[in-house]
């Protein structure tokens, strides 16, 4: 009885909890539109059936159960997007899962990796205050401490300030900004005039020039990576976003060489030491493992080695010879920078075509390794009973066709025998003209003798 009891118990405790960790996460549904303006959301629109979104679910209980605990005004709710079709295309949801920030008119997309850290570092920054200020040296130690890129308005109202807020409005998803007074930054810090725009990292600061950067948001939107820094896939794709060429040391980090070493330094240095020259149109980074450089330029590129992306027109480029030198890999990146050094790949049509076979090959080969007989059920099952009308088909033709041979054989209507029939009708009717005469002449004859017999009787 006891341990019914206990289990009993535990069922309790655990239900309430499922339950409990439920309620940080709201389901929503058409009434949401009215009644969430008062409040900032995250919001997940997902399908039923999307695999992606399944997979998302338990990472967005756990953003949920945080961003409650810390006692964050963001509120975490989920919507299917499938039943609620016209409330998700108000808010511009296109696919599944799809993450949006709603903060009074705006709606923040979410582009980020979809780990519980990410996406709550998300919520809070962007739930906060466009442009955060630093009122002391402490709290600008603090967030140096915390962020490796560091955006800062210096100066009193001006029209940079107005710029400099719409910017941070705009590209509060991507990084942080602050204001803060010339007095809390360290001595080594001068400015030429103020007010002023600055950024701080890789160990330096650099400041926006209005005549040479163009415009701010551009400018920024360049500026918000580290010089060089480990790239994937989710930060490839937020790198094409800045307009810059990316040069990558394609290493295996799981089984280090001297080789993949020397490359990743010689990439560093160039970053670091030819920033002037190249940080306006490259950007620097190493990549652990070629599976998804092989994806994105269909081919094979070899570990290590150097490889510089256009990710806006999807060419690629590759040394001619090994990288030896940084001389070498200066040389290599002025020959792309002049238009001298051979592009690769591109969008035209032939590689669009490419890349559809591509992806039909891929898919295919993964399903294959992943479940055989799953695979040989998918593709099996619909050339099986492709080949079997074919099969049909042909064989219908050939039966009609000796069937009809057949018909006309019985027939007497081929084509010979057609010919030899008329040859034989137009001998029968000439016999039948040519035997009439010989008669008439015989019975003439036989007339013209019988006066003749008569008168000698």
């Amino acid at each position: 009885m006891a341990e019914v009891k206990a289990s009993l118990i535990c069922g309790v405790l655990a239900a309430f909890l499922s339950s409990a960790a439920l309620a940080f996460v709201e389901d929503l549904d058409d009434t949401f539109k009215d009644t969430r303006v008062n409040d900032i959301w995250l919001v997940d629109f997902y399908a039923p059936w999307c695999g992606y979104c399944k997979k998302l679910e338990p990472v967005w209980h756990d953003v949920g159960v945080e961003l409650k605990s810390s006692g964050s005004p963001v509120r975490v709710g989920k919507m299917d997007a499938t039943a609620y079709s016209g409330m998700a295309s108000e808010f511009g949801v296109r696919g599944y899962p799809t993450i949006k920030l709603l903060k009074g008119d705006l709606a923040y997309n979410y582009k980020g990796p979809r780990t519980k850290d990410d996406i709550v570092e998300f919520a809070n920054r962007v739930a906060g205050p466009a442009v955060r200020a630093l009122p002391s040296k402490q709290m600008f130690e603090h967030m140096m401490k915390r962020h490796d890129v560091l955006f800062v308005y210096v100066g009193g109202e001006s029209p940079l300030k107005e710029k400099y807020n719409d910017v941070a409005s705009e590209l509060i998803v991507y990084t942080y900004f602050f204001s803060a007074p010339e007095e809390v930054f360290p001595e080594s810090v001068t400015l030429p005039e103020l007010p002023a725009v600055v950024v701080f990292k890789d160990g330096a600061y650099f400041t926006y020039d209005e005549y040479e950067d163009a415009s701010l948001s551009s400018w920024v939107n360049k500026e918000r990576f580290q010089g060089y820094l480990q790239i994937d896939g989710f930060t490839l794709y937020e790198l094409g976003e800045t307009g810059k060429l990316v040069a990558i040391a394609v290493i295996d980090e799981k089984d280090p060489t001297e080789e993949s070493g020397r490359l990743k330094a010689l990439i560093q240095r160039v970053a670091k030491e030819y920033r002037e020259h190249f940080n306006r149109d490259f950007q620097f980074g190493h990549m652990d493992g070629n599976d998804y450089i092989n994806s994105l330029i269909m081919g094979e590129v070899t570990v290590p080695s150097v490889i510089i992306l256009n990710t806006s027109n999807e060419q690629y480029f590759l040394p001619s010879e090994p990288i030896e030198t940084m001389e070498q890999l200066v040389q290599f990146i002025n020959g792309v920078l002049n238009g001298s050094a051979q592009a690769n790949g591109g969008d035209g049509f032939i590689q669009r075509i490419k890349r559809v076979a591509f992806d039909a090959r891929s898919t295919i080969m993964s399903v294959f390794r992943s479940s055989p007989l799953l695979a040989c059920f998918l593709f099996g099952l619909p050339l099986g009973v492709i080949s079997l009308m074919c099969y049909g088909i042909c064989t219908a033709e050939s039966d009609d066709g000796s069937d009809d041979i057949d018909a006309l054989k019985r027939e007497g209507l081929t084509d010979e025998e057609e010919e030899e029939e008329e040859e034989e009708e137009e001998r029968q009717r000439a016999t039948e003209l040519e035997g009439p005469e010989e008669g008439e002449n015989e019975e003439d004859d036989v007339g013209e003798k019988d006066p003749e017999e008569k008168k000698t009787d």
